[in-house]
């Protein structure tokens, strides 16, 4: 029993379940489809009448093949014979049905390609605001893999099944009923036989169903398996070949391979008999129907053409059975992907306050912690009882050993997250009272993982400003240390860069984002980093654009290795989420504490 593409029903497997099928259903209808109502009853309009002009068609192509029948047996007869102009009209009364037919299906094809592209278009559109507005904690529970999962593949499955499954949904029913009255139109006998059919072909599609379910599960379980090996090995091959574990990592790879195998052999395998086994009973029907058709005409109560007419119904009465079986899965796979979309667009969002009345521009970059408690779950506090001041201008290092929570304290400044209890003001402003968007745009951040996008350097560099003169643009590159290495691309300011630029080191890379920051003019700077994976030479061409960064400005610099603080205005030591020490760096080593011991053994580990 072929599907509408002609494969088996099975082929691709089990499609995925949605939680709770009718409540998605019902918000995906009342809160997006009901706003193309009238689109949507023109495609049924048009769907149908598509689908009646496409079934009338064997019924009067019977008609032809009685005339021809009839001529037939009339010459044999010494009668006239066949009449070729009659039998014309019916072939060009047939050729028009068929082309309204085309035209109908067309407009509604048309009309339901409309309604789902501009569907997706405002969904994306809804997604696209909502990332913006999620609190950063949704982030950390998320991976990027899960939520551009849902950008992509939920909005694609989405809008490719509801373009197929409403037209295809409506066009089966219409098909069905249409079929059956025009096969109970010509004999009732017959229609039965066809009918006592399909509850045995229904029992096959179900047995098989079952027993193919376990072993797509199973394949689709050793498919993730296969395709993380390949990926951990191929991302790290430089050390497998390096331990010449190659031999152990094929072994791992053949185990989880032959599994794979052995559970997509089987899976192919059972849903592959659909189709023979389908076209089995289909044939069975045939000859019945055959037969019937055959002592029905010999009796007179039924002609020939319309033999030929109830044979050309009955093979197309199971296409759109099997049609809407396949109609099912593809409906619970989009209805399963519109669920994981509204999800996302149901998370709570980043709470906005403040009423966003204060004029940063006036602002110099004082900053104070008062009694600052904050932890990423109510149950455990990471930062308790902080207490500091910070005045504008200064340079401010956190220090700590990885995992320490160096990064929390920039998080809370930003408001990335809000503390839990006590206050951080900016010039004597809680945050709490600031705009997210005017009190963010006060920081600029040189981070250690560089972040450039495919587009023109200057493009890159005015990221933060956009409005910034081409003049203003190439100070920020020379105050960057950048603008040298710019001149000697093939474009200059204009050359392009993506994900392909081997000719722009990591180096480089930073430069360019420290110009983007200069350019932007911050008050305040979150230096993260920046300079940890960095050869020596370039460090200190970095250290001298970082330098010409922080003057005149709030800095606040994390920094592993301890030797780029030692001038430091003010060090914050971090242990375990907690600032356990603050002061310069010589007063710290005069404490001979927890900074003097990370110091001293960072100090020895270099002289080794």
């Amino acid at each position: 029993m072929p599907g509408p593409m002609g494969g088996p029903i099975g082929k691709n497997g089990p499609q995925e379940k949605a939680k709770d099928f009718k409540k998605t259903t019902k918000k995906l209808i009342n809160e997006y489809l009901s706003k193309y109502k009238i689109s949507l009853i023109i495609v049924f309009i048009f769907a149908i009448g598509s689908t009646i002009f496409t079934i009338v068609g064997p019924k009067i192509l019977g008609n032809a093949t009685t005339e021809i029948f009839n001529g037939l047996v009339s010459k044999i007869s010494g009668g006239a014979g066949i009449d070729f102009g009659k039998i014309g009209q019916i072939l060009l009364t047939l050729l028009g049905l068929y082309i309204i037919s085309a035209i109908f299906s067309f407009i509604q094809g048309f009309t339901m390609t409309g309604v789902a592209q501009k569907l997706t278009y405002k969904i994306r559109n809804d997604i696209a605001i909502k990332i913006n507005k999620l609190p950063m904690n949704y982030f950390d529970k998320k991976t990027n893999g899960e939520v551009l999962s849902v950008i992509t593949n939920d909005i694609d499955t989405l809008s490719m099944n509801l373009n197929q499954s409403i037209t295809q949904i409506i066009t089966s029913i219409c098909t069905i009923i249409g079929i059956l009255i025009m096969m109970l139109s010509i004999s009732w006998q017959m229609t039965l036989i066809s009918i006592i059919i399909l509850p045995i072909s229904g029992f096959i599609v179900r047995w098989i169903v079952v027993k193919s379910q376990k072993y797509f599960n199973r394949q689709q379980e050793y498919l993730g398996h296969v395709n993380g090996q390949v990926e951990e090995i191929y991302s790290g091959l430089n050390i497998v070949k390096a331990f010449n574990i190659e031999e152990k990592a094929i072994e791992e790879f053949n185990k989880v391979n032959k599994e794979l195998y052995h559970s997509g052999w089987k899976s192919q395998f059972l849903s592959g008999l659909m189709h023979p086994l389908m076209n089995f009973m289909g044939n069975i029907g045939y000859v019945a129907v055959a037969v019937a058709g055959g002592y029905l005409a010999i009796n007179g109560t039924i002609t020939v053409g319309n033999i030929q007419s109830f044979i050309q119904y009955n093979r197309q009465f199971n296409q759109p059975i099997t049609q809407i079986a396949q109609i099912s899965a593809m409906l619970q796979s989009m209805v399963a992907a519109a669920e994981r979309i509204f999800e996302f667009l149901e998370e709570e969002e980043e709470k906005e306050t403040a009423k966003g009345d204060i004029d940063t521009s006036k602002l110099k970059g004082n900053i104070e912690f008062k009694h600052v408690n904050f932890g990423y779950t109510p149950d455990k506090t990471i930062i308790n009882d902080f207490n500091s001041k910070v005045t504008e201008g200064q340079k401010i290092a956190i220090v700590g050993p990885t995992g320490a929570g160096k990064t929390t304290m920039v998080k809370l400044l930003m408001r990335f997250y809000d503390v839990n209890s006590g206050e951080i003001l900016v010039d004597g402003h809680n945050i709490k009272d600031f705009d997210r968007g005017e009190l963010r745009k006060m920081f600029g951040m040189v981070l250690q993982d560089t972040w450039l996008f495919g587009g023109t350097v200057k493009e890159n560099i005015k990221y933060g400003k956009e409005d910034a003169t081409d003049d203003e643009v190439i100070r920020a590159a020379k105050a960057a240390h950048v603008h040298h290495f710019i001149k000697t691309l093939p474009n200059g300011y204009n050359s392009v860069l993506n994900e392909e630029s081997t000719n722009v080191s990591a180096g480089q890379k930073q430069l360019l984002t420290i110009a983007r920051v200069i350019l932007a003019d911050p008050k305040i700077l979150i230096l993260d980093e920046a300079t940890s994976s960095i050869d020596t030479r370039t460090e200190i061409q970095i250290q001298s654009a970082m330098d010409n960064l922080m003057n005149g400005r709030t800095s606040f610099i994390i920094a592993h290795r301890l030797s780029t603080i030692k001038n430091a205005d003010w060090i914050l030591v971090m242990n375990h989420g907690d600032i356990v020490e603050q002061g310069t760096h010589n007063e710290l080593l005069a404490k001979n504490g927890f900074y003097a011991d990370l110091y001293n053994s960072q100090f020895d580990e270099e002289e080794e």
